[in-house]
């Protein structure tokens, strides 16, 4: 990592940082080793960490003067040209930090952003980025000085689009105001999206989980007994492999089809901007008839896990929607039994198929356990009917008879009641 005249930062092979965490007691072990992981996406070589347990955080620094002391040495010696501290920095305790150790310095957020920046590849993907970038941002622009001066160019300033943004805030603020109208108009397109499926009946399913839990791994393998693999999403064995939302018809044996919806993955701390900026397309989550909340059966925190997953989703209103807690990668983790998780839990695994069917199985006990064939005869006059009965539910069989048409077909309660004046017969 270098920096070019306006203080910029100019990206090489990759950087080389020193990780920094700070706790007034709480155990912070695994989440330095998650903030090693980030990096590790974001293409950061972490030279070394260091850790400060203190009785209360320093109003200027974070970290005591004698550590910060300490960290400018380490810096020094190490040739590191980036510090990534685990805590949220305001704009002063960065602009503090930079003063005293001479080395660039960002904060867990500033890394997580960054990376989305980087992954997000749909429009909306990068507004909702440059969104949060921005949020964060505004408040810091004391601290961030002249490295606000674009969004482009390194760890913590790059942006969709490579925009030019000047440090002022009215000018912040209208691209603030122009991306909000701009997400907007992409959410009321998805709005119509959702009513045309509503139309059609097909029920959706959201997959929802800690990040590289194998949530696209678990859409992939769906689509992979369909032979459908030219609609595989991607996925790699990293922390946010996927930013995009992808949705993809899955067909069951039975011809019974769902939408299943793949969405961002969640972390510990994710940043507040993040959530809010992308609440219009995790919204999905909290509208979906059945949420599988996916989880690496084989990691030790998987609990912890569960847990930030469980809070987002309560933080997005979906927590009283139907969900099923399915344990991925059990072939990485033998002899694993969900015990005390509740019913609504099953073991898979992507990558040998095991588990699979019986989480389908699940999957349609919960969308279509309602379901009965029913047989039904609809007047000549009342041919709107018809035609939506044909759209929605694809009839079995089809006869013109001298009163109207009959008409035998798979109806949802939902679906028995709006057409129960056509009902002749329904199976028990």
């Amino acid at each position: 990592m270098i920096f070019d005249e306006n203080n910029n930062l100019k990206e090489r092979e990759s950087a080389r940082a020193i990780l920094v965490g700070a706790s007034t007691g709480e155990d912070i072990s695994y989440s330095m080793e998650e903030l090693s992981g980030l990096a590790e996406a974001a293409d950061i070589e972490v030279l070394g960490t260091m850790e400060q347990y203190l009785d209360h955080f320093r109003a200027a620094t974070l970290i005591g003067s004698g550590k910060l002391k300490e960290l400018q040495e380490l810096c020094e010696s190490m040739e590191a040209d980036l510090v990534i501290f685990n805590d949220e920095l305001s704009g002063m305790q960065l602009r503090n930090i930079e003063d005293v150790i001479g080395t660039k310095v960002i904060d867990r957020t500033i890394l997580i952003l960054d990376i989305f920046a980087d992954r997000a590849v749909s429009r909306e993907g990068k507004l909702q980025v440059e969104l949060a970038q921005l949020q964060y941002r505004l408040p810091r622009l004391i601290g961030f000085g002249k490295s606000l001066s674009r969004l482009g160019g390194g760890i913590g300033t790059r942006g969709p689009g490579e925009k030019k943004l000047e440090t002022d805030r009215r000018h912040i603020q209208r691209r603030m105001d122009e991306i909000k109208s701009e997400l907007k108009e992409l959410k009321a397109n998805r709005a119509v999206q959702r009513s045309r499926r509503e139309k059609n009946g097909l029920p959706v399913v959201a997959l929802a989980g800690y990040t590289n839990s194998g949530k696209s791994s678990l859409m992939n393998r769906l689509l992979a007994m369909e032979e459908r693999d030219e609609k595989q999403v991607f996925e790699k064995d990293m922390l946010f492999a996927t930013l995009d939302t992808a949705q993809r018809l899955i067909t069951l044996d039975d011809n019974k089809s769902f939408i299943l919806i793949d969405t961002v993955g969640f972390v510990s701390r994710l940043p507040h901007a993040l959530v809010d900026a992308f609440k219009s397309t995790l919204e999905e989550v909290s509208m979906a008839d059945l949420i599988l909340h996916v989880a690496d059966a084989s990691f030790p925190e998987k609990d912890f896990h569960i847990k930030v997953t469980e809070r987002v989703l309560s933080e997005l209103g979906a927590s009283d929607r139907e969900s099923i807690l399915v344990f991925n990668k059990i072939d990485l983790a033998p002899g694993f039994e969900p015990l005390g998780y509740g019913q609504d839990s099953v073991c898979i695994s992507c990558r040998t198929g095991e588990g699979v069917e019986e989480l389908l199985s699940m999957i349609k006990d919960r969308l279509f356990s309602d379901i009965k064939m029913t047989r039904l005869l609809v007047p000549y006059d009342k041919g709107s009917a018809v035609s939506a009965l044909m759209k929605t539910a694809k009839p079995v069989k089809a006869e013109y008879r001298e009163d109207g048409t009959y008409l035998e077909a798979e109806l949802s309660s939902a679906d028995r009641g709006r057409y129960a004046q056509f009902i002749i017969e329904e199976d028990s």
